[in-house]
């Protein structure tokens, strides 16, 4: 009897304190107070849980929220070991990796994308099915490529940091969502700062100047903050100058103190560990734990429980800074909605009242589809073999080890489906033309098959999870991943395609990639070349219809390509002025930054300015016409290049300053308007720590690559 009255004691405590309402509930308070209220209330015990991946408080009733990868889709499974397996795995839509999702050179839809998965999310964490899904979410990554043999090409938006930070802008909005008082999801960036090489990335140092900092390698990072809106990233493995990331003073001194960041600054997995070892950068573990907190750090993915409750006790580190660790990390759950009595937020009926999947609805399958085909780049199309005429042809041969086959990637998660590009042509191609397929030459299969064929498409590529090798290795020395750096950059499959080409002058190369190749051969002798990058559900249906002309390719390269790789600086070089990046490049690239074809030919003329002088928070729009001379609708991608000449301070040549997408039909000519900001002329000076709005005359160029330039003006810059 004394036991059941003291299980209904314990019961009715427990409902009471349920039931209770606090302070931080209340959606009238303002953001401080509520924070403050729920800091008053918790345990030490229950602070310290709060720097972990798992923001919760469950005796508050906070429920809280874990985390996410989401470069290219949600990563909720897949074939990294850390994502969910089992009776909870579920699939999710799976778009281009980012670095062709960047090739789309199209803010607004990236937007898009960024926002199906934001609702994805929200399905998966709240649907009762599931349930354990996080709506902290790793993406974007706004790393630069900077160099082509990076591992983690795949995982960026390119070289140029203009145009990254466009992006990575884009896709912070399309996350957290347009609500003016709540997120959708949270956006974490990554991987802060200058992550760019994979070997011995846990001990190497990224080092270069202050204007580089600031202008190239932290501005995604940047715009992503101030005008995205992310309050949350995660800092790199590697050292910068020096120090490594995981408590560099930048972390403070620029992202809160200048940015007014005011969320998450997460160590990277194993990062708080390696501080000890690859690093050897503190003598204990309680000393390294207290030192990131100090630093910034707020959430860890790594084991650091007992070495912090050590710090604590040494006096290394108070329960005060504890608090302001976490204070960030609630204030996110708060712009989530998490820390609401009664949730209201626009978003929370998302995966309770749904009928339907997201992945499973058409509107994903078509979104997919869009962005497969606006990332694909024509490299080359010799007499316009390009597109394939259904009515002149009556076989097409399908050749190589990536055309029967959709691989994903590291960060990818499970597509509810794949087409892979055999599917694809044969979905586009009917009943009337044979397909014939040979995945290699294996006993001559791959020359039969183009022999007997009309056209023959050979795709080839790299293999984004190393063949199922182990971590850090790869069979074929052009390829990488996380962890492993290519070590070369020609494509070994080109052999495949000079046999194919021997028998079949009519060749077409597919390349699906994470990253460039050098063809120097290919180019000069195969008719047409497309490019692709990897892991999309829609690939093989995405490529078929630029194969066929039911949409003519308008993707634009965000990496040079080059011709060999001589051409490319040490990779631990990170001073991009010494020959890196089409803004510094000393040679003829292969195919230039911002290069791709259309099926048309488009015409450029009609420059204007709507003013000759800019000036201090001034804007100038700069206005042309471009008309469609060919035969075929297609989009079109102007983009505007300035040049500094006579700058007291070394700047690129040619820099990227604004672009467009249009879509212009055959015969038709539309007005296009690039705005140029005087915040994008400026340069930082490290002496007086402010961007500088350099007075003079500034040169710009537009055309429709980094090398093919149409139209050429000036502005006159006052600062004044």
């Amino acid at each position: 009897m004394n036991r059941l009255f003291s299980l209904l004691i314990l019961l009715f405590i427990c409902i009471d304190i349920s039931a209770q309402s606090y302070p931080f509930q209340d959606r009238n308070l303002p953001e401080d107070a509520r924070i403050k209220n729920l800091i008053s209330l918790m345990t030490l015990d229950e602070k310290l849980s709060c720097l972990s991946t798992r923001l919760a408080v469950p005796r508050l009733g906070i429920k809280g929220t874990r985390t996410i990868e989401g470069l290219h889709g949600l990563a909720y499974s897949g074939p990294a070991n850390w994502a969910v397996k089992g009776p909870k795995a579920s699939p999710t839509t799976t778009f281009p990796q980012a670095i062709g999702l960047a090739q789309m050179w199209d803010p607004e839809l990236l937007k898009r994308i960024a926002d199906w998965q934001s609702t994805e999310a929200r399905f998966l964490a709240q649907n009762k099915r599931f349930g354990t899904s996080g709506l902290i979410v790793f993406a974007p990554n706004a790393d630069m490529g900077r160099d082509i043999r990076w591992g983690r090409t795949e995982e960026c938006y390119g070289e140029d940091p203009f145009l990254n930070a466009a992006l990575v802008t884009a896709f912070v909005k399309g996350l957290q969502g347009d609500d003016p008082v709540y997120w959708k999801t949270a956006s974490l960036m990554k991987h802060f700062l200058a992550n760019s090489n994979e070997n011995n990335r846990s001990y190497n140092s990224s080092d270069f100047d202050d204007r580089l900092f600031r202008e190239y390698y932290s501005y995604a990072f940047y715009k992503g903050v101030v005008d995205g809106g992310s309050q949350c990233f995660m800092a790199a493995y590697n050292k910068y100058n020096g120090i490594p990331c995981t408590v560099h003073p930048v972390l403070r001194n620029v992202t809160m103190k200048d940015w007014g960041l005011r969320g998450i600054i997460c160590t990277d997995g194993g990062a708080y560990s390696q501080l000890l070892s690859t690093h050897a950068y503190y003598p204990s573990p309680e000393v390294a734990a207290a030192e990131c907190l100090k630093a910034g750090i707020t959430v860890f993915l790594d084991n650091y429980m007992a070495p912090l409750r050590g710090a604590l006790s040494l006096g290394l580190v108070s329960e005060s800074e504890i608090d302001e660790a976490i204070y960030g990390n609630l204030r996110i759950l708060l712009k989530l909605g998490l820390l609401d009595g009664q949730p209201v937020n626009p978003y929370i009926k998302i995966g309770i009242t749904d009928t339907i999947s997201p992945w499973n609805k058409p509107e994903a399958r078509e979104l997919a589809r869009i962005a497969t085909r606006k990332a694909v780049v024509l490299l080359k199309n010799r007499n316009s073999l390009l597109p394939l005429k259904k009515d002149k042809i009556k076989s097409i041969a399908v050749i190589g080890p990536s055309a029967n086959k959709v691989i994903s990637d590291w960060y990818s998660g499970t597509p509810p489906y794949n087409v892979n590009i055999l599917n694809g042509i044969k979905n586009a191609a009917g009943d009337d033309i044979k397909i014939r397929f040979a995945m290699s030459n294996k006993a001559d299969s791959a020359v039969i098959a183009a022999s007997q064929s009309d056209v023959a498409i050979v795709c080839v590529g790299n293999h984004p999870l190393s063949y199922g090798l182990g971590w850090g290795q790869n069979y074929v020395a052009s390829d990488g991943r996380e962890d492993v750096d290519r070590q070369a950059i020609s494509l070994e499959q080109e052999d495949l395609v000079k046999l194919v080409y021997k028998t079949n002058p009519k060749t077409i190369m597919v390349i699906v990639s994470s990253f460039p190749y050098s063809i120097p051969w290919s180019k000069e002798n195969i008719p047409a070349i497309l490019h692709v990058s990897q892991s999309s559900q829609e690939l093989g249906n995405g490529l078929a219809d630029i194969i066929f002309g039911n949409e003519s390719p308008s993707g634009r390269l965000v990496q040079t390509w080059v011709s060999s790789i001589d051409e490319l600086p040490p990779i631990l070089d990170y001073n991009i002025r010494n020959g890196r990046t089409y803004m510094y490049s000393r040679s003829v690239p292969l195919f230039p930054f911002g290069y791709g074809l259309t099926y048309t030919s488009f015409s450029y003329s009609d420059l204007k300015t709507d003013g000759k002088t800019i000036s201090k928070d001034g804007t100038v729009n700069v206005s042309f016409r471009i008309k469609n001379t060919g035969n075929y609708d297609s989009d079109e991608v102007p983009q505007l290049y300035v040049s500094f000449a006579g700058s007291k301070v070394e700047r690129a040549p040619k820099a990227l300053k604004g672009f467009a997408r249009v879509m212009i039909r055959t015969g038709e000519e539309k007005l296009v308007t690039i705005p140029v900001k005087a915040s994008d002329l400026t340069y930082w000076d490290p002496e007086s720590g402010q961007w500088i709005l350099e007075a003079g005359k500034v040169d710009f160029f537009v055309g429709s690559s980094s090398s093919d330039i149409k139209l050429k003006g000036s502005l006159t810059v006052n600062p004044r």
